[in-house]
């Protein structure tokens, strides 16, 4: 991308006069043969103790100025990461509203609209509030995970899948007893997390997208709801199981007898399942009635089965047998004034995930259970329950208003569901007079909800033919006089109907001047970036590692004395940079929080925005006054131009859903043609060795990316023209037996393959073959263990050994390999010499010796190499078999990549860190996901891990996701310094300006995405294919920034203090 500029540099004319000075420095042949990665040096006298002195002071000096660069560059990327944060907060608080929640409760003595029915004790609750009271108690039974398809039998057992035919309980009472039991689809709306999904199912509203952001901090629910309700009424509340529901309803329930368990630890199949089998039952005794008159048992074995294994498992079988007998031993032990309902709150994926992108997803089931004869259906054929999910469906929020009538309360203010037809039609399924007065009561309260929701927000109802308020004067008109019930039923429901068609566009409606800014913002972001890394001629000299002037100007120093010369351009250009944002941010937020309080609008999102986009300004024009401009930015050679081909195509390409989903094959295409045409240009190379070199390299690099391609995770969209095979099968999440086997091939191989690239530069010396051959393979094994005994733990072959006993194991030995990778990886990354070794031998002079420092000419890139390594470990182990092998692969062709860079001379090119990036996008589809919540690997939390554990459990699950990017992101520097010696000078801003292209690699998409997805926002797929596309972007972006400031630079500061303190500093 970058371009050379023509003015001269006062700069470069000085380095061009010290290198005439010392043309014939006597040492000028010694380092020649120290760039063919040795160096042979003659030895010298002792410095005198002034001399000495002299160059302590100097290499203190530098070492001072390397410090004050450094931290000017890592306040240029903070304030970077901080445009980052602020652009996404500006588009997602315009792009993923949440709903306004309204104080409004509902009261028993105070219904909508008056009941079409009359009845003893009416208004009381005692006799029923705003509809006759059916039952005195409930039981609600909420089996987490179960889905539909799981409780209806399947005849031919050739097509039965490992989860039919194991809880045909449901099903069968159904079907015998019709007016005591029914069964019926119940479809979720998306997101499907738990604690969105116990929301609409207490309060009867839908959830916004962005709620599933709460799903690891959930707050109780502030908004009228079932149980503030019986609260209210001095029902007594009783929970057993998931402790989600204590979150979210404090102090709701019973002390003594509740008891909430851990929800979060998917490995634990049987713990909160047993605990409410355990208690649940004791108080079903008619001793223990009296304590209590709603009753919730949360199980999680099914939903944990799912997540663990999948639904087409022995696990997930035994699950549904435990539930299929508990449910039944539970109705014999219920009373005639108890109702029993049992449900699911969302589905299952084919590997047992629930993010809400499919159907299986969505479709979970419900059944509603009394002693007394009181369901009905309003047609014969509605007997049999539906045999798919697709048939005779009912959304989640229609069990609130029944919940609600059948036990004598007010349906709650918020509610939009509507009452389900077979609990009121009656034993005979003709009692429309009953629906009608159900439907009538429910409708109002959704009228009286909307009117308010409406007046809060500012806004203006339709009346227009066909609008909710049309159908309400309608239905209205249909019950005067002497209505036919069966019409008024049928009118109010048609009028629910386009009520909540009407709120799920309300609540899909856009704050289109956040979102602009927040684009804005970013595509200012991306341009100050690229800017920022843009080189010219005085850039290009900064990188020069010829040691021959290096020598010159630092006798020059040592000659001055005094202090050292004023810093060359490039070296300032960070501190120049974040003082100007700074300041531009300063004023920004100074005049933001002027408007807003002058306004007295609240709005404190815009006082951000200002805050940036001053800041952005004030940079912008900083860089254009030195010497930086769009103008450097366009590119003019071929590998600039593949650099904009690369990340342009890909960026426009968001726009289209198809491209989206076939991300993962595309990135393929790119990297295939990166690795032809390095191919190509290789045969450009002057000697022999260097063409088969760069034609091996390429081919291999091509010939990889392929291979990590049978790596495959299929998203639903690309069925059936794709095939699993991260998994056993596409309905498991646990790997094949054949799988294990990769582990231990990476564990064989890797190492070796590591050592073969750095013995080209001799650079497998000093701590390397130790670190390498011993410490980092020793990690690989025990990866391979432990993925050994989870499948052994999986598959129950360790009999003899309890399930705790082994899990311990699995535990320790994952501790393990992290320690190796972060606790003595980073030590000894800290402390380790150079990966260079020192032989010395008499020379023909008898006076002198000849001294040869084998590895001197990769002395930087092979050091960094072992912070990369302690990378890859972690990630290895964090990612299944299959993954292990794709991140062993990536590793191999990050040195493969090098080494092209290397071979035809494209260090200074944009190609290499887009490259990168690419790679690091490639391998987050080969590590077993998709831009789909769905594809999230939860189970890596219990990796390391017994239970949930802040911070450790999120940062474990982004490892295992974003295992691709951060390796990526790390191995930026080796693009520069591969094959560099320390004399390299400016290596803190070629590693820079690498990072700047990699991460405006990621900022570009992320800007892509987020505008498209503000774009396409009336898109059917939008919450399917383009916002987690945009929520994907974002968090790598926002991952990159963190990880290039807290990993990278800080590993390239660590690397130079260790070279510096063997070589001294280079400038």
């Amino acid at each position: 991308m970058p371009s050379r500029s023509s003015q001269p540099k006062a700069a470069l004319s000085d380095y061009k006069a010290i290198a005439a000075q010392y043309a014939k420095a006597k040492r000028l042949k010694e380092l020649e043969d120290a760039k063919n990665n040795q160096r042979s040096l003659p030895t010298e006298p002792a410095p005198s103790g002034i001399a000495e002195k002299q160059r302590q002071a100097l290499e203190a000096r530098r070492k001072a100025t390397f410090e004050k660069r450094f931290q000017w560059t890592v306040g240029f990327w903070v304030w970077m990461l901080c445009i980052h944060v602020i652009s996404i907060f500006l588009f997602t608080s315009g792009f993923l509203l949440t709903r306004l929640v309204l104080d409004e409760r509902s009261n028993c003595a105070n219904p909508p609209i008056q009941p079409l029915l009359s009845w003893k004790g009416q208004g009381s609750v005692d006799g029923g509030c705003w509809h006759p009271k059916t039952f005195d108690k409930a039981v609600v039974v909420l089996i987490d995970a179960l889905r539909y398809d799981f409780t209806v039998p399947v005849e031919d057992e050739s097509k039965a899948e490992g989860f039919h035919n194991a809880f045909p309980f449901l099903y069968e009472s159904s079907v015998k007893s019709p007016n005591n039991a029914f069964l019926l689809p119940f479809i979720a709306d998306p997101p499907t997390a738990t604690l969105q999904r116990l929301k609409g199912l207490t309060t009867g509203t839908l959830p916004t997208f962005v709620d599933v952001g709460s799903s690891f901090g959930g707050t109780a629910i502030d908004e009228d709801n079932l149980l503030l309700q019986l609260r209210g009424l001095g029902k007594r509340i009783v929970h057993l199981g998931d402790d989600t529901w204590t979150a979210l309803f404090p102090g709701y329930f019973q002390p003594n007898i509740s008891r909430a368990y851990d929800s979060f630890n998917v490995w634990d199949l049987h713990t909160v399942d047993n605990g409410v089998l355990e208690h649940i039952f004791p108080l079903m005794k008619p001793e223990k009635q009296g304590e209590w008159d709603f009753l919730i048992g949360h199980l999680l074995g099914v939903d944990h089965a799912g997540h663990r294994y999948g639904p087409n498992h022995a696990a997930m079988t035994a699950k549904l047998v435990q539930m299929d007998q508990f449910i039944r031993n539970l109705t014999e032990t219920i009373d005639d004034n108890t109702l029993l309902v049992v449900m699911g709150d969302h589905g299952m994926d084919g590997k047992g995930d629930h993010g809400g992108e499919s159907d299986d997803e969505v479709e979970a089931a419900l059944w509603m259970y009394s002693k007394r004869p009181l369901f009905g259906r309003t047609k014969p054929e509605f007997v049999t329950p539906p045999a798919t999910a697709k048939v005779r469906p009912v959304n989640q929020i229609d069990l609130v208003p029944t919940l609600a009538l059948l036990l004598g309360l007010p349906i709650p203010y918020n509610n939009l569901g509507r009452p389900i037809e077979e609990a009121f039609a009656g034993k005979k399924g003709n009692a429309w007079g009953n629906l009608a007065a159900v439907a009538r009561m429910a409708s109002a309260g959704i009228r009286k909800y909307q009117a308010s929701y409406f007046a809060a927000r500012g806004m203006v109802q339709s009346a227009k033919p066909g609008s909710a308020a049309d159908l309400w004067e309608i239905a209205g008109a249909a019950s005067e006089g002497r209505p036919v019930q069966q019409a008024v039923y049928h009118a109010y429901t048609t009028y629910q109907e386009e009520t909540l068609r009407v709120c799920k566009d309300l609540w899909a409606r856009f704050d289109i001047p956040k979102m602009i800014l927040g684009i804005t913002a970013m595509a200012l972001g991306v341009i100050v970036l690229i800017v920022y890394v843009s080189r010219d001629e005085d850039d290009d000299y900064a990188v020069l590692d010829n040691a021959e002037l290096d020598l010159a100007e630092k006798n020059l120093e040592l000659l001055d004395g005094s202090s050292v010369p004023e810093a060359a351009s490039y070296q300032g250009l960070s501190k120049i940079v974040v003082k100007s944002g700074l300041l531009g941010g300063l004023i920004g937020a100074a005049l933001g929080i002027a408007y807003v309080s002058f306004t007295n609008s609240e709005d404190w999102p815009m006082a951000v925005a200002a805050a940036a986009l001053v800041s952005l300004v004030a940079v912008t024009i900083t860089l254009s006054g030195a010497g930086k401009n769009l103008v450097n930015v366009v590119p003019n050679t071929v590998w600039g131009w593949l650099s904009v081909v690369f990340t342009l195509s890909q960026s426009i390409g968001f726009a289209s859903n198809s491209y989206t989903i076939w991300e993962d094959s595309i990135s393929l295409f790119f990297l295939s043609t990166f690795g032809f045409t390095n191919a190509v240009a290789a045969l450009r190379r002057p000697t022999i060795a260097e063409r088969t070199l760069g034609v091996y390299h390429s081919i291999l690099f091509l010939a990889l990316g392929r291979l990590a391609s049978f790596s495959k995770l299929c998203r639903e969209e690309q069925m059936p023209y794709c095939t699993s095979t991260y998994y056993a099968s596409a309905n498991s999440s646990t790997s094949a037996s054949w799988q294990l086997v990769i582990p231990f091939v990476v564990f064989l191989i890797l190492p070796s393959i590591i050592k073969a690239y750095m013995m080209t530069s001799r650079s497998y010396e000093g701590l390397a073959p130790a670190w390498i051959g011993y410490v980092f393979r020793m990690g690989l094994l025990l990866s391979a263990a432990y993925w050994a005994l989870d499948a052994a733990d999986n598959g129950d072959w360790i009999t003899w050994l309890p399930a705790q006993t082994l899990k311990t194991i699995q535990v320790s030995v994952a501790q393990l390999v992290l320690a190796l990778a972060f606790v003595a990886g980073t030590t000894a990354f800290i402390w380790a010499p150079p990966c260079v070794s020192i032989l010395t031998k008499a020379a023909s002079n008898a006076r002198t010796a000849q001294i040869t420092v084998l590895g001197y000419g990769n002395v930087n890139g092979a050091r960094y190499l072992l912070l990369v390594l302690n990378f890859a470990g972690a990630c290895i182990l964090l990612s299944k078999p299959m993954g292990s092998g794709a991140m062993a692969i990536m590793l191999w062709q990050v040195l493969s990549l090098v080494e092209i860079v290397d071979l035809n001379a494209l260090t200074a090119e944009t190609i290499g860190p887009v490259t990168l990036a690419l790679l690091g996008n490639f391998h987050f589809f080969k590590t077993g996901h998709q831009a789909a919540f769905s594809s999230i690997q939860w189970d890596s939390a219990f990796i390391p891990l017994f239970t949930i554990r802040y911070p450790w459990s999120p940062i474990v699950v982004i490892l295992n996701t974003f295992a691709g990017q951060i390796l990526a992101c790390v191995a930026v520097p080796l693009v520069v310094i591969w094959k560099t010696n320390p004399k390299r000078k400016g290596v803190l801003e070629s590693v820079t300006r690498a990072l700047g292209v990699f991460v405006a690699f990621y900022a570009t998409q992320s800007l892509a995405t987020m505008a498209w997805a503000g774009w396409l926002r009336r898109h059917l797929m939008l919450f399917r294919v383009f916002s987690p596309r945009f929520m994907v972007a974002a968090a790598v972006l926002l991952i990159v920034d963190l990880v290039g400031i807290l990993a990278t630079l800080t590993g390239v500061r660590t690397n130079a203090l260790a070279i510096s303190e063997v070589f001294g500093w280079a400038d």
